[in-house]
């Protein structure tokens, strides 16, 4: 059984209105650290993707940030990170990340979060990969993301078998034990 040694995590450039989701990012940073998991992200320092990685780095995590030269400037890049990649476009950093990959975790964030978790998904649908996806629920960070694909399936433009593409986990601390537990899902 392989352990995952990397995953990527999606999630904000912004902090969002609720203080427990920055805490949450904070602690899945240190925890992913502490288990000797290796960090991917875009890159940024700001919001809940500057929160994973300090947490991360703060617990002596090795940090890989991913982010394309132009958003480099508009996001600011994190300067501290252990690792960081500038690519040309948004399609080579989301390859990139996907490709540095054991799992992928959706936490909260806003469009850019729901349209790497969306890609993420379809990807595994069409057989472009096989790595387990966490979908992160804190304090209902990802009602509307679970409300979405519930509606696509309801109405017909999706089959109930796309539930079996994802493992939606309530909270960090639980997350981080499925983490611990999903050796056997690696390929």
């Amino acid at each position: 059984m392989r352990r995952i040694q990397s995953v990527v995590v999606f999630c904000g450039a912004s902090e969002g209105t609720l203080p427990i989701w920055r805490e949450s990012a904070v602690a899945l940073g240190v925890g992913l650290a502490v288990r000797g998991i290796r960090l991917v992200y875009g890159g940024g320092r700001s919001g809940l993707m500057g929160a994973v990685a300090d947490g991360a780095l703060f617990a002596g995590g090795t940090v890989l940030g991913v982010i394309p030269d132009f958003l480099r400037q508009r996001e600011v890049a994190h300067t501290e990170t252990t690792f960081m990649e500038i690519t040309d476009t948004m399609h080579a950093r989301k390859q990139r990340m996907a490709d540095e990959a054991d799992a992928f975790i959706s936490f909260a964030g806003g469009l850019g979060t729901l349209d790497e978790t969306f890609e993420i998904v379809t990807w595994k649908q069409l057989g472009l990969h096989r790595k387990p996806i966490f979908i992160c629920n804190v304090n209902g960070s990802a009602n509307g993301l679970l409300q979405a694909i519930s509606a696509a399936v309801a109405m017909g433009f999706a089959k109930p078998d796309i539930y079996s593409l994802y493992e939606t986990i309530e909270g960090v601390p639980a997350l981080l034990h499925r983490l611990e537990t999903e050796g056997a899902g690696l390929p």
